[in-house]
């Protein structure tokens, strides 16, 4: 049974990509199938897998959603790269904004990429969705199309505010588009251990929405190393597989590969009792 993750947060540079290819590849690494899904029409998953020029792709996600929303057909596996990591991907570029503006006027809005997902996800364990850095129709997409949401927190900042703006929109598409939406976790990301601001900050988050949802007792450190295995298209695995990022990273994929066992879990008991 597949397990759809969307890795979402409004706000910019809370290493929501890097958690994406480093989440996607260590489950790979478990011997899970794992397709990547490049939202944003930055396309930065896109380029940080190595695929530096996204906006030159003959196919990407954008290509796909076109034809779902006219209403051609479409082979399952068209555009889908494969990464030397173990992981399959598909791609997105700037053409998403185009689509992001049309979604507006389109019958069934906010399930499109839902569609596509639905279409792909028998033939992985997980398929991890990379949103936009807004609450725009793409990202909505993307929560009506998940299982459940990991939030990336960088800790540099109070996130108080935006992760309630965050909650909210969530809560929001459960009720109205995606009863089966929950929420995986809040990842705290970027923390710097040699200072009291950012434990400061691992302990409000913990205190303020401990009881409300789960904090992932993972922290992903501030490492330069980590930040640069964007710009070598490889997992921080392949790029410094000692380090403290990896080790890191390491104990996150545990910590969601267990949830996913307890669902499957939980799944089967359910199916069982029909």
């Amino acid at each position: 049974m597949s397990k759809v993750i969307a890795l979402a947060n409004q706000k910019g540079g809370t290493g929501k990509t890097t958690t994406a290819v480093n989440l996607g590849i260590g489950l790979a690494r478990q011997g899970k199938k794992v397709l990547l899904v490049d939202s944003d029409a930055q396309g930065n998953l896109t380029d940080s897998l190595g695929y530096q020029e996204p906006d030159n792709l003959p196919v990407s996600l954008a290509s796909v959603l076109t034809k779902i929303m006219t209403e051609e057909p479409y082979e399952a596996n068209e555009g889908i790269l494969h990464h030397a990591e173990g992981v399959d991907l598909m791609p997105g570029n700037i053409e998403l904004s185009a689509i992001e503006v049309s979604l507006v006027n389109t019958m069934s809005r906010e399930t499109i990429l839902r569609t596509y997902i639905n279409t792909v996800k028998d033939r992985y364990d997980y398929v991890l969705i990379d949103c936009m850095p807004s609450l725009g129709m793409m990202t909505i997409n993307a929560l009506a199309a998940a299982d459940s949401v990991i939030i990336p927190v960088q800790a540099h900042y109070l996130p108080a505010k935006g992760m309630t703006q965050l909650l909210q929109t969530i809560a929001r598409v459960r009720r109205q588009i995606n009863p089966r939406l929950t929420i995986d976790g809040v990842l705290l990301t970027m923390v710097d251990n040699r200072t009291n601001f950012a434990k400061d900050i691992s302990f409000v988050l913990r205190r303020d929405y401990g009881d409300k949802l789960r904090v992932f007792q993972a922290e992903i450190p501030l490492s330069i190393r980590a930040a640069e295995t964007s710009a070598q298209g490889k997992s921080i695995y392949a790029f410094d597989p000692n380090g403290i990022a990896a080790k890191a990273y390491q104990a996150f994929t545990k910590e969601v590969q267990d949830i996913g066992e307890k669902r499957r879990a939980k799944q089967h008991q359910a199916d069982l009792g029909r």
